[in-house]
């Protein structure tokens, strides 16, 4: 096991020290234990990497909140132990960090297994609502729930020990690295780079997985040049502690076949085999995708339209429910203010640096309420929720204009900010 720095990740092997190394990635809310019924199988074949995601399993409560920041910590805690070459198997996040690390790091990864993974995880706007959930609430009311996400029903209730662990590993998660990881998933869409993973991918899914499920899966079988799919009955979120076997059998065949032989790097690799794949077509004699070169730009290059820029930090503050409905409303008569509005209050406003969010919220809200407009004060009450501040945080803010605006306009506030904090604080049962 490791000591942790910052900069690194907590993580354990398992396995002979000579043998090639096989990375298994954890799910959000979960620990490296979710891996433990297929190392005695694994370590047969590999020295296996097993990592915490930060804030998880006692972890260092060190937050990242993109997934290319963990694929890159975790880069570092590999570096810092000398493996540069390795086989990677992830479930969820974990699979959102293993094509991370395929397409950005594809010298490095030899062989792939996405595991109840997307390449892109439901919406924005359902993952920064769950962290609004944990920031208000605490995060009991998402590990009480854990259980009907990962399991089927059948095993829920025939395997009462497993059951309580899921709900254990979660409510002992850090809250502020949980929401991180939400806010991860959150931005994390890689639709259109699926060509670009180059490597042997097995894209394995329970049949019965209602988060991320079979049709997710072969969203990524069609998108990845080189991958299979893998449907395992019987099995929902986290296959591999409900369906060990099969998962493990599973990784076992794709690691054993498709991991290409690794370049003089002075680390373990698995020899080619003897014989052609049977399920996986003959490997691209070149590159499966390339990314053009970013077009050279003039010396004197003029000031780009800041519009994309609003539209993004827009629809993070706002959600993108919102910002789609406020955009297909638009017409020939309010289309050009839709433009006003996202190039200048979004691309220009809310993109300058001398602010975060909580802040421009915190300065938002006291200048709706000293204005009246209770409409707009509402989306944007859901959007301080959302920029991380409190149920608490609001209403102090609210306190204080009604001495600096007006008691009747802080009465009104009130009204608005209690429903919409009632709406977006409520844990969904």
């Amino acid at each position: 096991m490791s000591e942790t720095p910052k900069s690194t990740l907590q993580y354990r092997f398992d396995g002979p020290e000579d043998a090639p190394v096989l990375i298994l990635g954890p799910s959000l809310g979960t620990t490296w234990h979710m891996w433990d019924r297929q190392i005695p199988e694994l370590v047969k074949q590999w020295r296996v990497f097993r990592f915490d995601l930060p804030g998880h399993g006692g972890a260092p409560a060190y937050p990242v909140d993109s997934v290319g920041d963990l694929a890159a910590r975790l880069l570092a805690t590999l570096d810092e132990v000398g493996v540069q070459r390795f086989g990677y198997a992830g479930c969820s996040l974990g699979g959102a960090i293993g094509a991370e690390l395929a397409l950005r790091n594809p010298q490095r990864v030899a062989s792939l297994a996405l595991i109840a993974a997307s390449p892109r995880f439901g919406t924005a706007d359902e993952f920064r609502q769950r962290g609004v959930i944990v920031r208000s609430n605490g995060l009991d009311p998402i590990a009480r729930t854990s259980p009907e996400r990962w399991f089927t029903s059948g095993f829920a209730a025939a395997q009462p020990a497993i059951t309580d662990w899921a709900v254990q590993m979660v409510r002992t998660t850090d809250p502020g690295c949980y929401i991180a990881a939400c806010e991860a998933l959150a931005a994390f869409d890689i639709r259109a780079e699926l060509g670009a993973i180059g490597v042997p991918t097995l894209v394995l899914v329970g049949s019965e997985d209602q988060v991320t499920g079979p049709a997710e899966a072969r969203t990524l079988v069609a998108g990845i040049p080189d991958a299979r799919l893998a449907v395992v009955p019987g099995a929902s979120h986290l296959a591999p502690v409900e369906q060990p076997a099969a998962v493990t059998d599973l990784l076992v065949r794709h690691f054993s076949t498709a991991w290409q032989p690794a370049q003089d790097t002075g680390q373990h690799a698995i020899p080619a085999p003897p014989v052609k794949p049977v399920l996986a077509p003959p490997a691209p004699t070149g590159p499966v995708a390339e990314i053009a070169p970013a077009a050279q730009q003039p010396e004197a290059a003029v000031r780009p339209d800041p519009h994309d820029t609003g539209l993004k930090v827009r629809r993070e503050v706002l959600g993108d429910a919102h910002v789609d409905g406020a955009l297909a409303e638009a017409d020939d008569f309010s289309g050009e203010f839709q433009e006003f509005m996202t190039r200048y209050a979004w691309g220009e406003i809310w993109s300058r640096p001398g602010l975060d969010r909580r802040m421009r919220s915190s300065v938002t809200l006291t200048a709706l309420v000293a204005g009246g407009h209770l409409d707009e004060l509402a989306f944007h009450t859901r959007a301080a929720l959302r920029n991380g501040l409190t149920a608490d945080e609001i209403k102090e803010i609210l306190m204080q204009t009604a001495v600096y605006c007006g008691v009747p306009a802080a009465n009104s506030a009130f009204k608005v900010a209690q429903r919409v904090i009632r709406e977006e604080t409520t844990p969904q049962e």
